[in-house]
């Protein structure tokens, strides 16, 4: 009996609620799926938790530089204009009907990770692209269950009913997140 539990804590040991284990009356087992998405299930942790968030330091120490060396090459020692995602801050309310943006539009607004400014874009998302749909509420602060810390946040926006329901790696979810939509990828209608 202690072995088949130890087995199944094993199993679970990969989802951001530590109390699953606890909770959990049946156990989802990977023997049943393709190879390519076990394979990517037991590469999602390192990456996400460790490689992921060092590119990112990386990524912001060269934009740091280059940066330094462009004020330092610039006329008159003002700095040239960046390169900036256009913001669309149109001060979006509980209620207001909103557009979100095609996928094409959306996707140029992505970094090499598939995110803008730290929100990513799931694949669960595109399936909302072009659609009309009513504000829930501004992002201000989160609990992230990784760390257990509230976060701060701005430019993220809740909208009613787009909630997750899975990932196409780990499967089926019935938690019914809100997905977090950033305010460039919709456009206020009327």
């Amino acid at each position: 009996m202690g072995d088949s539990k130890e087995n199944a804590m094993k199993h679970i040991e990969g989802c951001q609620m530590p109390c699953l284990p606890r909770i959990a009356e049946d156990l989802v087992y990977d023997e049943d799926l393709p190879f390519v998405i076990r394979i990517k299930r037991s590469l999602a942790k390192p990456w996400n938790y460790y490689y992921k968030s060092n590119l990112k330091v990386l990524n912001k120490r060269s934009r740091r530089l280059r940066n330094n060396m462009r004020k330092k090459f610039s006329r008159d020692g003002q700095s040239l204009p960046e390169q900036k995602v256009a913001s669309s801050r149109t001060a979006l309310k509980t209620g207001d009907l909103v557009r979100v943006k095609s996928k094409d539009e959306i996707e140029s607004t992505l970094d090499r990770w598939n995110e803008l400014k730290g929100c990513a874009f799931l694949v669960n998302m595109e399936e909302y692209c072009g659609t009309t749909q009513r504000v829930l509420q501004h992002m201000e602060r989160f609990l992230d269950e990784r760390d257990y810390k509230v976060k701060r946040s701005k430019g993220l926006i809740l909208l009613e009913g787009v909630i997750c329901t899975g990932t196409p790696v780990f499967g089926r979810c019935d938690r019914c997140c809100h997905l977090f939509w950033r305010e460039e990828w919709l456009e206020k209608i009327g």
